[in-house]
């Protein structure tokens, strides 16, 4: 029992002894960086203020923002890389004959996590930047293609800010850079054998963005819709991965962006929201064409949404086996009600045609008899 008392005030000798030199430095060191740090603050919110009075940008404000976090970021990073300096004894490696002292010391761990914390200020500033810059572009150019393109460049280079402060905080931290990206090339390339199809789908999101086949907002045709369904629809989402789409029936169709740029891409409102219908018509021979073509003319003009400049036209587009066929050509001053122009159109030319006498072919056939001997007819011998 004595042996324990006797060790335990030999230790708390040793470290009154180690710490009868460092606690007042420590106090400094720490009375200091609150008197920075509540100073700093009050002094960049005070400017802050003012220049929100004054400006109508939100930059300057964002800015100081993001210069106080940084500020306040600096002076606990300083404090802390103080306190460890004079409470924690320089870390070294032994060998044979010295010990020798180690280049990262844990002061240097902290200043390299202080690297990586203040990149996320400046990273939300850069975004920040980013975002002003895409509601003037935006409102300058009104596309709905800008509004899906930029946000996905602002989260990228944000990310980028953020790995450059990660690349600079690895050295403080004992680790090196060189081997790591070695491997990561090494891995960069498994991956891509791994996963070319979702890579594929990622350079034609890539591609779509370029060169803008479609906005979102526009109405393009679908090649796999499902059965029964709207056989087009609306772009809802222009993915790095897929292209959303919602058909008349409200289903949401996920495409990848591969397969879009494989295939032909037919937009309807790309061109502008005028486009020419070309509505196919049936009639006997027997009816009246140059009547039929005056009666698909005048319901065309009855149906709201045709334009009367250029006027409809009818052609005739060749012969079937017991119909004329025709085609009736109209321009329409929104492509979105296309289906609807078209069914309405057809709806009034029926019963135009019906009210006319104008009829509508149904297959038929002509059946000849002719009389006389039938002895020919049989076989030889009977």
């Amino acid at each position: 029992m004595d042996s324990l008392v006797v060790e335990l005030q030999g230790l708390w000798t040793d470290a009154v002894g180690y710490a009868d030199s460092r606690w007042l430095p420590s106090l400094i060191v720490l009375a200091l960086a609150g008197i920075i740090y509540v100073v700093a603050g009050w002094i960049l919110r005070r400017l802050q203020r003012r220049l929100a009075a004054r400006t109508e940008t939100d930059l300057d404000d964002e800015f100081l923002r993001s210069l106080r976090k940084v500020v306040r970021l600096t002076v606990v990073a300083w404090s802390i890389a103080h306190l460890l300096s004079e409470w924690v004894p320089p870390l070294v490696t032994e060998t044979a004959d010295d010990e020798l002292l180690n280049e990262v010391q844990p002061q240097n761990w902290v200043w390299g996590i202080w690297t990586v914390l203040i990149f996320f200020p400046i990273s939300r500033f850069v975004g920040h930047l980013m975002t002003t810059f895409e509601t003037r572009v935006m409102s300058r150019t009104d596309t709905a293609l800008d509004e899906t393109a930029l946000p996905m460049v602002n989260r990228f280079i944000r990310f980028l800010v953020v790995a450059v402060g990660v690349l600079l905080a690895l050295p403080q931290l004992g680790v090196t850079i060189a081997p790591l990206l070695g491997g990561a090339g090494v891995m960069g390339l498994a991956l891509s054998f791994a996963a070319k199809d979702t890579l594929s789908n990622l350079i034609a999101g890539v591609l779509l963005i370029m060169d803008r086949p479609f906005q979102v907002g526009d109405r393009i045709e679908l090649w796999n819709a499902p059965r029964e369904t709207g056989t087009w629809g609306d772009v809802i989402e222009i993915g790095l991965r897929a292209t959303k789409i919602r058909n008349p029936d409200n289903l949401v169709v996920v495409v990848p962006n591969n397969e879009i740029m494989q295939r032909d891409i037919i937009n309807y409102t790309m061109s502008g929201e005028d486009i020419r219908l070309r509505i196919p018509f049936s009639v006997a021979y027997e009816a009246d064409i140059e009547r039929a073509k005056v009666l698909l003319i005048q319901a065309a003009l009855e149906v709201k949404g045709v334009k009367p400049d250029p006027a409809p036209i009818v052609i005739v587009r060749g012969f079937g086996p017991s119909e004329v066929n025709l085609q009736l050509r109209v321009w329409i001053v929104e492509a979105r009600n296309r289906r609807r122009i078209a069914d309405e159109i057809t709806g009034i030319a029926v019963d135009a045609f019906a009210r006319e006498g104008v009829e509508i072919p149904y297959p038929k056939r002509e059946l000849y008899i002719r009389q006389g001997d039938a002895t020919g007819l049989l076989p030889a011998g009977e």
